[in-house]
């Protein structure tokens, strides 16, 4: 087993409410009782962390403190067990991946029902605890997530959050194989791997929309149309003339957008749901009005992250080839420039940190 060093290396936030981050040192924590210490070799950087760094959620009860280690899609290897873990399902040498929620309490009603990724006092990775942008993280031995064999650690990264989100939420909207799906943000890092997983892991007939710049790589997941938001044509009376004039059955709205929202009623069909996945950022826009959805009967759900049953299948999908991240890798200390070409709606597909 390597040497565990003392010192280590952590991308912060040291300037909160702005896009700044800080590669600092750090002392090398011990594991705690049911806790292993894992050393992380690549890290996703996800809108969430952003929107976590720059104080933009209203939802999150307290504001982001400096010196907060970011990031939520962790990949790296046990290098030392904690106490009270001899009989945990992984032991010091496995590698393992750290998703959006870090722990749980599994005694909430949430923890209870099998919907651990709404734990009702769960850690959030990356806020107020500390999170994936480093070389060395503490974790639950309980709630980390074997990585397959064979599947590479930067490939698997974004799956931890982006991947098995998208697929908690098309498992949410309620549509068959064959049904039409309008994957809202469908080129960003959510958004391609929710056209894969719904065209060719479940059989949909997916309808991507995105900026235009994003057609190549939402047609390349697999998408059968794709519907520019900066096109001259109304994107609801796209939707409808593909459909056959009905609208589609289901629409996932990938993106932190509020004008998504907004639209998102008008795509569906009788019948139709809306799956909530991006939190907008500010203060959001009411967009599920009562006439609308007893009209048409319509549904809306949301999605959050996925449970730890969802992370370990989303693994198996991309072990088999199924789902593939569409990524590009970075230095640890190019995050700044990252978050800044996210904040800009340059990036497409996901940027994987070497750690």
């Amino acid at each position: 087993m390597t040497e565990i060093p003392k010192k280590y290396k952590a991308a912060v936030y040291d300037k909160p409410g702005s896009i700044s981050t800080k590669i600092e040192e750090l002392d090398m924590p011990e594991p705690g009782p049911g806790e292993v210490l894992i050393n992380l070799t690549h890290s996703g950087v996800c809108h969430s962390d952003m929107g976590v760094m720059m104080n933009a959620w209203k939802i999150l009860p307290f504001p982001t403190q400096a010196g907060q280690v970011g990031g939520h899609e962790g990949v790296g290897k046990i290098v030392k067990m904690g106490p009270g873990t001899d009989n945990a399902a992984v032991k010091a040498g496995d590698r393992v991946g750290i998703k959006w929620m870090a722990g749980i309490c599994e005694a909430c009603e949430a923890c209870r029902a099998g919907a651990d990724a709404n734990c009702f006092t769960g850690k959030i990775s990356g806020y107020y605890t500390p999170g994936t942008f480093q070389q060395y993280v503490l974790s639950p031995a309980n709630y980390v997530t074997p990585i397959p064999d064979g599947l590479d650690s930067a490939a698997a990264a974004p799956l931890l959050c982006a991947g098995v989100t998208v697929y908690s939420a098309l498992r949410k909207a309620n549509a068959e194989s064959g049904n039409w799906v309008v994957i809202m943000g469908a080129g960003g890092g959510l958004g391609h791997l929710a056209v894969q997983f719904g065209a060719r892991g479940i059989g949909h007939r997916i309808i991507g929309i995105d900026h235009s710049s994003k057609k190549d790589i939402v047609l390349e997941s697999g998408a059968e149309h794709f519907i520019a938001v900066d096109g001259s044509s109304s994107v609801a009376d796209t939707v409808k003339e593909l459909t056959g004039g009905l609208g589609a059955h289901a629409v996932v709205v990938c993106t932190a957008n509020n004008k998504a929202y907004e639209q998102s009623l008008d795509l569906l069909r009788f019948g139709g749901r809306v799956v909530c996945v991006g939190i907008p950022e500010g203060e959001p826009v009411p967009f599920a009005l009562p006439g609308v959805m007893v009209g048409k009967a319509l549904t809306v759900v949301g999605s959050a992250v996925g449970t730890r049953k969802e992370a370990i299948e989303t693994m198996d999908f991309a072990a088999r080839g199924i789902v593939k991240t569409h990524f590009r890798t970075e230095k640890m200390e190019k995050l700044t420039e990252v978050f800044q070409e996210m904040h800009e709606g340059k990036l497409q597909g996901r940027v994987v940190l070497e750690l």
